[in-house]
Formats: structure tokens, C-alpha cells, sequence
């Protein structure tokens, strides 16, 4: 019995072993590149490609917000060589020291992205970042539970939706809804306006049935909720396989974000993940990620050469018009308000659970 035991024991520790410990004697720790990213973010088959193209096996963990790659990362990464933060996070890892510098030459591909998302506030140059997938932030609902089409935050909080709406598991863009509705900056540093923020989140706590950790689509797909906030993309997705599903950006304005690529400090294979990241920027690569994810591409030639689908362009809520982008907000690192935000939120869910 003690020896099934421990063979039990062996083989349990041995699933848990990375893959560059692997049998595979062509596996090696130089071969192997441990990537970081958002979970339902990647098209089949474009890893599988990567690892034939290079030779090489990709290990692949996913999270489901900004905070929690953060968190994962700022005490010392545990061995992870990409990830892809949003706009607002990039700026914040870098000035921590928590990413590697970009060696351009190993990304040539960079050509082929519209300059309208490179050199941005938050990483000025594209020094440690390269922009992987556009997206907005809006409210996904049933048609039929709203009766008709909505175009506005307030309807999530209407009294008939009581307890049949998530919001984000995410602090900055939950409570960007909160200080949009009131007129507010979503990116505001002043205490009053961050504390009103909080105030209207707790006053319309009966609406809220959960916060969901980036799986809005899901709950709303289910049947489980009638109304989500979250992201196109995501949403999208769900809608392939529900007719009954829409997605709207409020006419108040929302939070357009640019995930991006970026090379943890520590990456023991830098121009491996280099060479990733132009994999990626690749037109074939980029238009299958976002042909599948249905996000939009940052990736200009892979419109230029009629690789993103026809639907998907004409689509106002993946590819937002001038008119409507101006009403769109990245979201930003607020500095020292970051505390004021973490307090406000912490009381938020308190009060939401009860």
C-alpha cells in the first residue's frame, strides 16, 4: 500500500512539473516560453503554430484582471516571460522595474501596426510594450429580458434589472461606470469625485448580483443575468451562439483598452518571447487572433490585405467610428489616488455582499 502511495505521490508532483522539465528530450529550459495572458484571449491553433514554427513549447497560464497579473508579478516573477497588461498597467509595471526593455531589431513586425495605437501616453516609444488587441468596454444584454434596445449605463440600473446585473471583479472599471454616469473623468484623481463614485456604486447595490471575474459573457449567456458590463470582445464571442445577445457602447462614453505584449522582468528567454511577439504581429497571425476573439486589430496591414472579416469591419461596437471613439477613455495610472481607489473599492464590495 506505502508504495502505490508513493507512486501516487511521484506522479502527482510530476504533473505539476514545468513543461521545460519535461521528457521531451528537444525540451529545454531555453525552449521554453511561459506566457501570462487573459483567459478566452487567443485563437486555436496560433500556439501549436508558434511551437512548430520555432521549436520550441509554450507554457500558457491565464488571469482575469490587471490587479491579478500584479499581484502575481510584483513580489518577483515565478518564471513567466510574456504577458499582456492594459494601457493603464504598462505604465505601472514599468516604472516599478517589473519590465524588460524591448530589443526592436527582434521585431520587424512592428511595421505593420497603425500608428494610431503605437507611441501612446502610457508608454511613450513602445519601450516595453507592442499593442496586441483593441477593445471597448459597454453593456452586453438579453433582448428580450430589456424589451428593445438600450444605449445607456442607467438602464443596468433600472429598478426592473434589481439583482439581475454583473459588473467587472475589476476595480478601475467599475468604477469608471460609477464616475462616467455622474460626468465625472473615469481617470479623475480627487477624492470627492472618487468618493461619490463609490457612493453611487453602494446606492444602486440591489442591481447588482455579482461581480464577475471577466465571465460576464457567461452569466449573461446562461440565462444567470440580463445585463453585464464588459468587454466586446468577450461578449461577441458569446453572441455567435445566442441571437437573443447585444452589445452597446453607452452614448456617456466607456473605456476603450489596448492590451499589450510585454516581456517580464526576469524572462529567462527575452529574445525568444521577441521573437513571439512578432510572431504575433504577423498580418495571418493578428487577423486569425482577432477574427476568433473578436477584438479589434491593431494590426493595419493585416486590413490592408482584406484578412479581417467583412462583418467584423463594419461593425460600429468592435471598430468604433470617429464619433463615437472621442467619447472613448483609456484608463490611466492615477498615482497616489491608487489608494483612494483600493479604500472606496474594499468598501464597495463589503457593502455589496451584505
Amino acid at each position: 500500500m506505502k508504495k502505490i502511495i508513493l507512486f501516487l505521490l511521484i506522479f502527482t508532483i510530476a504533473l505539476t512539473l514545468p513543461i521545460a522539465c519535461s521528457n521531451n528530450p528537444n525540451t529545454s529550459e531555453n525552449n521554453v516560453l511561459s506566457i501570462y495572458n487573459w483567459s478566452t484571449y487567443i485563437a486555436p491553433g496560433v500556439m501549436t503554430e508558434f511551437e512548430k514554427k520555432f521549436n520550441v513549447k509554450i507554457q500558457y497560464d491565464t488571469y482575469e484582471s490587471n490587479e491579478d497579473l500584479y499581484a502575481k508579478i510584483k513580489p518577483g516573477n515565478p518564471g513567466y516571460d510574456v504577458a499582456f497588461p492594459g494601457d493603464y498597467m504598462v505604465k505601472t509595471m514599468a516604472s516599478e522595474g517589473l519590465l524588460e526593455e524591448l530589443n526592436k531589431e527582434n521585431i520587424p513586425n512592428i511595421k505593420n501596426l497603425n500608428n494610431k495605437f503605437t507611441n501612446l501616453p502610457y508608454d511613450p516609444g513602445n519601450k516595453y510594450s507592442i499593442p496586441y488587441q483593441l477593445g471597448t468596454m459597454g453593456i452586453g444584454y438579453n433582448i428580450k429580458a430589456t424589451g428593445g434596445e438600450i444605449n445607456s449605463w442607467s438602464t443596468m440600473f433600472d429598478e426592473k434589472f434589481k439583482g439581475r446585473i454583473a459588473l467587472l471583479d475589476d476595480m478601475r472599471s467599475s468604477f469608471a461606470i460609477a464616475l462616467i454616469s455622474l460626468g465625472y473623468n473615469p481617470n479623475t484623481t480627487n477624492p470627492k469625485e472618487i468618493a461619490q463614485g463609490k457612493d453611487f456604486l453602494i446606492k444602486n447595490k440591489q442591481a447588482i448580483a455579482v461581480f464577475a471575474p471577466d465571465t460576464g459573457q457567461n452569466l449573461l449567456d446562461q440565462g444567470e443575468v440580463d445585463l453585464t458590463c464588459e468587454w466586446s470582445g468577450d461578449i461577441f464571442q458569446v453572441m455567435k451562439e445566442n441571437a437573443d445577445l447585444r452589445y452597446t457602447i453607452p452614448k456617456e462614453g466607456s473605456i476603450i483598452l489596448t492590451d499589450n505584449m510585454v516581456i517580464l522582468k526576469g524572462s529567462r528567454n527575452k529574445e525568444l518571447a521577441e521573437k513571439f511577439i512578432n510572431f504575433i504581429l504577423e498580418p495571418e497571425i493578428g487577423a486569425k487572433i482577432s477574427n476568433f476573439i473578436k477584438y479589434a486589430t491593431p494590426n493595419q496591414a493585416a486590413k490592408d490585405q482584406g484578412l479581417i472579416e467583412a462583418n467584423d469591419l463594419n461593425n460600429s461596437a468592435i471598430y468604433p467610428p470617429a464619433e463615437l471613439f472621442a467619447k472613448l477613455n483609456y484608463l490611466q495610472d492615477v498615482g497616489e489616488a491608487t489608494v483612494l481607489y483600493d479604500k472606496a473599492w474594499t468598501e464597495v464590495k463589503l457593502e455589496v455582499s451584505k
